[in-house]
């Protein structure tokens, strides 16, 4: 076939880095080129094609990508770049792509760029075929419950490492780490690292949540509070927390200023990052261990961005090749508008019409299912409050005399956040 009758595949990566992308770029050019395509990486996301600009590309050979399936980050870096958001944009990235004599488009990126993928789709109106390859190391895309989204087994993997050695060294300085996973809407990552891990408590939006109503800060710090005072107890003076990110999204604003004026990325996101919710809840509950008289040294980590861009674990490594090959077999099977995946070792498309929500133009998210049997291990063996602690009147005395209350005010401090499990 000579260059000119070639087809040219572009690939995308948007969005933040998850562990894996590589894998995903290397499986799909490989592919592509053994099929007697020609492939062109697209650098920074939509950023450039938003600009109408198309000299910030690279074709991509076998020799470039074989071996880059063991690296974390992006080859071809990425952004938010939104072009959804201006039609002007979508008007420049379509004409982009099609300039580049684009026939097929693999984007690599969360519900967002799913979002601006189907667009291109649509308003190429056939002329390039799309197939988007979702990844997010926070597993809250609408797959089966059994499918986790790629990226999320290494950062897991990672994350409970970090918290194994927190652990340790809690246990060795006689301190509390209070410690903010990735996880803005689902608490997977956070659950995932905690239960992995066996930290001493794991917090979760979901658990928190109904429907849609703030809580307050209150709440989370009891919860908190009652888990230390459980453990001096047990005695043991320390322990580590792992709690969602998403769980500040949902605190009253009054208790939580920074979300007010916390910056928001292109698809009018808060920047949960850089809102140190850890900070505020170290020093909230500081203050409330001092009233009570107990002396607790306590350190507040976010774990996040170390995640991100580490080298895939082999699972991940494996499964990106797959998605890979599975969408250049999705796309040159006359494929196109779809998100793809593996199911029970099979690729199965997920077309974009049956998984946007048409409210928010965005992917419906997959939470967090709380009445699992799966939770209710998490739950089983982490140190918090029970209902038992209470209708026991041994356990209630002497939790009210670790906190110098009366077991009456020790019961209504904190009973409400008891669970049944």
């Amino acid at each position: 076939m000579s260059e000119t009758q070639k087809k040219t595949l572009a690939i995308i990566v948007g969005g933040g880095p998850a562990p894996g992308i590589n894998g995903v770029i290397s499986a799909a050019t490989i592919e592509a080129i053994n099929e007697g395509m020609r492939v062109i990486g697209i650098y920074d996301g939509f950023h450039w094609l938003a600009k109408g600009e198309t000299s910030h590309v690279k074709e991509l050979t076998i020799q470039d990508v074989s071996r880059i399936h063991f690296q974390g980050g992006s080859v071809l870096r990425t952004s938010r770049e939104n072009p959804t958001k201006d039609p002007k944009k979508m008007e420049n990235v379509v004409k982009s792509l099609l300039d580049l004599n684009v026939d097929y488009l693999i984007t690599i990126g969360g519900d967002d760029t799913a979002y601006s993928a189907s667009q291109v789709s649509v308003h190429a109106k056939g002329k390039i075929k799309v197939a988007h390859v979702p990844k997010t190391i926070d597993n809250d895309l609408p797959l089966p419950n059994y499918v986790y989204t790629f990226g999320f087994q290494t950062a897991r993997h990672i994350g409970a490492q970090i918290i194994q050695n927190l652990m340790e060294d809690a246990e060795t300085a006689n301190r509390w780490y209070f410690v903010v996973a990735m996880g803005r809407h689902a608490g997977h990552l956070a659950l995932g690292i905690g239960k992995a891990a066996a930290a001493t408590l794991t917090i979760v939006r979901e658990e928190l949540e109904r429907n849609g109503e703030k809580i307050r800060l209150k709440e989370v710090s009891d919860i908190i509070l009652g888990s230390i005072i459980k453990r001096l107890v047990m005695g043991r003076p320390n322990g580590v927390v792992v709690i969602a990110e998403g769980v500040a999204e949902i605190i009253a604003e009054e208790d939580l200023h920074d979300l007010v004026t916390a910056e928001r990325d292109e698809f009018g996101h808060i920047r949960l990052a850089e809102v140190d919710f850890g900070d505020v809840l170290k020093k909230n509950i500081q203050a409330r261990l001092k009233e009570m008289g107990i002396k607790m040294t306590v350190i507040s980590k976010n774990v996040g961005y170390e995640l991100r861009c580490a080298p895939p674990i082999p699972f991940d490594c494996d499964y990106t090749r797959d998605l890979g090959y599975g969408a250049i077999s999705f796309l040159l099977g006359g494929g196109t508008g779809a998100i793809i995946t593996v199911q029970a070792g099979e690729f199965v498309p997920m077309y974009f019409a049956d998984v946007l929500d048409p409210k928010t133009n965005k992917t419906k998210i997959r939470m967090l299912n709380v009445k699992s049997n799966s939770y209710e291990v998490a739950r089983q063996y982490m140190i918090r409050l029970t209902k038992e602690d209470f209708r026991d009147p041994e356990r209630l005395t002497r939790l009210a005399e670790v906190a110098h209350l009366t077991p009456g005010e020790f019961k209504n401090l904190f009973e409400y956040t008891a669970g049944d499990f």
